[in-house]
């Protein structure tokens, strides 16, 4: 199975590590288990990039109506596949598009077999499992096709502290900060690639999980064994935990900020827009320091008001053991001891 994410973690402190907190725990979960990923048809494309979704009509018979008796119909399943969202329609010369796909789709036509889906700029959001319908006549196919986008994966609490967003304020939180709720598949991928987090988060199929690879008494056992560790599904309402976020490639600019001072939240916001920029996110931070190698020791302000720094040459003083995206905290707003980090999106 192609890996596509690599993660990284919050760190309580400078001197923690970003591949396991000791020092936060989750109360013993419904299983604890190595979970293989189901074999699927699956397409990989990156933020912004065009991609085609296959689907095609294979006749038993030799006979064909021709395009303009072919019914075809994309939709795309929710998380948790009780819902179907309509992408395109297409019946003769009429096509149709719909919500965040209108105008961004169409279908490839090569022959009257095809009926297989461009879909343009590609978002965080057109990430998951897609279903094309054709009844040509007498012929009739279903074909599914999962969309999978290259990211990374990160644990994401607020400036309340951990256990704090129910499942509608983690997907505000994740959107707030460049991403989305990240999907089993993609922890699972995040886990298998060292991911090892003891605060449970919401998925974006309404279940609760944290990955562990060193089992241990604080994190729900030391016989529990590797694995992503689940609370099943919860009230997406009442119940309150962390979120996995999920974010890929940026389409612009991340960079550190050059400063004769240290600022405060308001002045680091105000530098970055007399920049022509705007304050990063802690989602453009990872997707800089994971996708592109951004490295840099210096702790400045996000947009959420935390503070934190991407290193990707683990040295003495910035990162010693690890790569890592260093979370300092949230400290004071008013507290000018720290520089920021700025976004720059492409015009």
């Amino acid at each position: 199975m192609i890996a596509l994410l690599c993660t990284a973690l919050l760190s309580l402190t400078l001197a923690s590590s970003v591949y396991s907190d000791t020092n936060s725990t989750a109360s013993a979960p419904v299983y604890a288990a190595e979970t293989e990923l189901g074999d699927q048809n699956r397409v990989f494309a990156s933020r912004g990039s065009n991609i085609t979704l296959q689907c095609r009509l294979h006749r038993q018979h030799g006979t064909s109506f021709g395009r303009m008796g072919m019914r075809i119909k994309w939709t795309k399943l929710s998380a948790d596949e009780s819902l179907e969202e309509d992408v395109l329609v297409s019946m003769g010369f009429h096509k149709k598009s719909y919500g965040s796909f209108l105008g961004r789709v169409r279908l490839l036509e090569a022959d009257d077999d095809d009926a297989s889906l461009l879909i343009n700029d590609v978002s965080l959001d057109d990430m998951g499992k897609f279903r094309c319908e054709v009844i040509d006549g007498m012929e009739d196919v279903i074909h599914e096709v999962t969309l999978e986008v290259q990211g990374v994966v990160f644990p994401y609490s607020p400036r309340l502290g951990r256990y704090n967003l129910n499942f509608h304020d983690a997907e505000q939180a994740c959107l707030d900060q460049d991403s989305v709720v990240a999907s089993f598949d993609q922890l699972y991928e995040a886990w298998r690639s060292g991911l090892d987090w003891c605060n449970a988060g919401w998925l974006n199929d309404g279940s609760v999980q944290y990955p562990i690879t060193n089992p241990r008494r604080a994190c729900g056992g030391v016989n529990s064994g590797a694995g992503l560790r689940s609370y099943g599904q919860r009230d997406k309402s009442k119940s309150r935990y962390d979120v996995f976020c999920f974010t890929s490639a940026i389409n612009g600019r991340f960079y550190w900020l050059v400063q004769p001072d240290k600022l405060t939240f308001n002045e680091a916001a105000q530098a970055c827009q007399d920049d022509g920029a705007e304050i990063a996110k802690v989602g453009q931070m990872y997707a800089a320091w994971k996708l592109n190698g951004y490295d840099r020791c210096d702790s400045g302000w996000l947009a959420d008001g935390s503070v934190r720094y991407p290193i990707s040459r683990p040295r003495r003083n910035c990162s010693p053991t690890e790569a890592a995206v260093r979370f300092v905290g949230f400290p004071d707003k008013k507290q000018k001891l720290f520089g920021v980090y700025c976004f720059k999106g492409q015009q």
